[in-house]
């Protein structure tokens, strides 16, 4: 990596640290919780997809019986590395139990956060056998009325059937849970909860809900549905679909390396370059990286839109 100078400091961590990061990054991860986790070879795995349901039909005694091939096609998924560095102060050194704690707490947040994003379509994709749902259909809600909110789950559920999958979960953002919670009947009573003690709304349309800030995606220009004529794009509060159809792989979990003698190029909030140097400050970094791939039949799943207000 460019800008960091990489010389093994003599810090280490027990072995159970990568696996935990690892489960913890697949807890932080709304993604990595819904779809089919699968081994994933360096070289990449070749997926195969199913296209059609194989359909039986009734027959006579003595007569032959129907043959049908369902429709198959493949998929090659590809590993794509991942990596965040955090830098630590060395007072963690005195304090191993802290600087656990530190890494379990941050690097599975990063990791998981950037996933799904990606996934959901923020930003570019790693790479060409990368699936994300940049381009899956826009279901568009109106604010927190109700009809409107209801309207835009029913209509998801809808599409995703006529394409052949069944919707069995929903990957949301904050902002789409505060429009769920504001969402109320005629009587003003909460439309997708039991009562206000609860505070969240884990199932839709009797599928879970898992939540991710890597779920919101901000759209552009001024008011407007899906990229009216005037270019304004929606802003995206999760994705809905079968998550039959979706899939992860990662080569060997999360890999971690700690270094207190490199230098490090970050930026500041006016987004100069800082240098830090870590044994002139007194510090270490641990850097987090993972190699993993996604695959999914982009046409069973939804997008939750919004108009996007400047």
């Amino acid at each position: 990596m460019s800008g960091i100078e990489t010389n093994r400091s003599n810090i280490t961590l027990p072995t159970e640290v990568s696996a935990e990061i690892l489960q913890k990054t697949q807890e932080d991860s709304a993604i990595m919780q819904l779809a089919r986790p699968v081994t994933l070879p360096g070289r990449g795995l070749t997926i195969p997809m199913i296209t059609g349901d194989p359909e039986a039909e009734w027959v006579s005694e003595t007569a032959k019986k129907p043959v049908s091939n369902p429709g198959l096609s493949t998929k090659l998924m590809s590993a794509y590395k991942m990596a965040v560095i955090v830098p630590f102060s060395q007072e963690f050194r005195r304090d191993m139990t802290s600087l656990y704690s530190a890494l379990v707490e941050r690097l599975p947040r990063a990791l998981g956060k950037k996933f799904d994003e990606t996934v959901l379509g923020i930003g570019d994709k790693p790479g060409d056998n990368f699936d994300n749902f940049a381009s899956a259909t826009v279901q568009m809600v109106d604010g927190s009325e109700s009809a409107s909110v209801y309207g835009a789950l029913v209509a998801a559920d809808t599409d995703i059937a006529l394409h052949g999958g069944i919707l069995d979960g929903f990957m949301l953002s904050p902002q789409a849970k505060g429009i769920l919670l504001g969402a109320t009947d005629t009587t003003k009573r909460p439309l997708f909860i039991n009562n206000v003690a609860e505070g969240a709304v884990p199932v839709l349309l009797g599928s879970p809900v898992k939540y991710s800030k890597g779920a919101y995606k901000a759209g552009q220009g001024g008011s407007g549905s899906v990229a009216p004529s005037g270019g304004a794009t929606p802003d995206i509060l999760g994705v809905a679909g079968d998550w039959t159809q979706a899939m992860y792989g990662t080569v060997e979990g999360v890999q971690i390396d700690i270094s207190d003698q490199a230098t490090l190029t970050t930026k500041d909030q006016s987004n100069n370059d800082v240098i830090i140097n870590l044994w002139q400050q007194n510090m270490f970094a641990v850097r987090a990286e993972i190699e993993i791939g996604f695959r999914a039949d982009v046409s069973c799943f939804n997008t939750i839109g919004r108009t996007h207000s400047a």
